[in-house]
């Protein structure tokens, strides 16, 4: 178990979480052909049992303990503590120090990999995602994790948001299991890209079927661009085990750590528009 799995059990002891899921239900009769994006379960809490799909994030992070019981106790996510410390090692071999790091975790979520960050004493974390539940879990299961939390969306983003994290002048950005599917589209990345400094750091996962090279979507191109067009330079790439599908089958994520080199051309905003 991840130092934040164990902290989050920790604290759920002392009550100081109320974990409202009494049982998860994983469907059986299943097509083991279904997309990862077609999952769901049945939840039963205190007041109901209820069908959630598990990318209606806004449902999920609403029932407290949801979140950490089904993705990480029944389905044995590892992401954030994995990309995280992938991350730590990477910056180690340039005698980086994550205290120095001043993160913007994208698709925040519930604080899951601000959480991480901070068990590795990043000195500063700053979360956006476009879900409103995303920040109230966040407050209601780990505040204190960011300076700042933004619900925003940043393919359309207001000039006051933009300023407000300028002004943190972030050199490093993490997005961990948001990306390939629609929660993160790629000219939200590129924005995200646009809003750390010249030079930065960057450390992100996707699930490995979105890189391979006959793969057309956005998202794929996006990276494929920015590579090519040395916009960023990869440092590490890492295939592991990111959780458990539903019929108990591995899936498996590429973890990314790489630089950005350059700022990102305005031309670029267009084509992804």
């Amino acid at each position: 178990m991840s130092n934040l799995a164990s902290d989050y059990v920790w604290r759920k002891r002392l009550g100081e979480i109320d974990d409202a899921v009494r049982d998860i239900h994983i469907p059986k009769n299943i097509d083991d052909d279904a997309d990862q994006d077609e999952e769901w379960c049945k939840v039963v809490t205190n007041n109901r049992t209820q069908r959630i799909r598990f990318h209606d994030y806004n449902v999920v992070f609403e029932i407290p303990g949801l979140y950490e019981k089904l993705f990480y106790d029944t389905l044995e996510c590892a992401s954030p503590s994995y990309v995280v410390s992938l991350l730590e090692d990477v910056a180690n071999e340039w005698d980086a120090e994550l205290s120095d790091f001043r993160v913007l975790d994208v698709g925040a979520g519930n604080g899951m990999v601000g959480d991480e960050l901070r068990h590795r004493c990043v000195r500063q974390v700053v979360g956006v995602d476009i879900i409103g539940e995303a920040k109230e879990a966040t407050l209601r299961d780990r505040p204190g994790v960011y300076d700042d939390y933004r619900v925003a969306d940043l393919t359309e983003l207001r000039k006051t948001d933009e300023d407000a994290l300028r002004k943190h002048s972030l050199n490093c950005m993490t997005t961990v299991a948001a990306l390939g599917y629609a929660d993160i589209p790629p000219l939200a990345f590129l924005k995200a890209l646009d809003l750390v400094s010249t030079p930065a750091w960057l450390a992100f996962n996707i699930k490995e079927d979105f890189l391979h090279e006959s793969e057309q979507s956005g998202f794929s191109r996006l990276i494929r661009q920015l590579i090519q067009e040395d916009y960023i330079l990869p440092q590490c790439y890492r295939r592991y085990r990111h959780r458990l599908s539903i019929t108990g089958d591995p899936l498996y994520y590429i973890a990314i750590i790489a630089k950005k080199c350059k700022p990102v051309a305005t031309r670029l905003f267009a084509e992804y528009s």
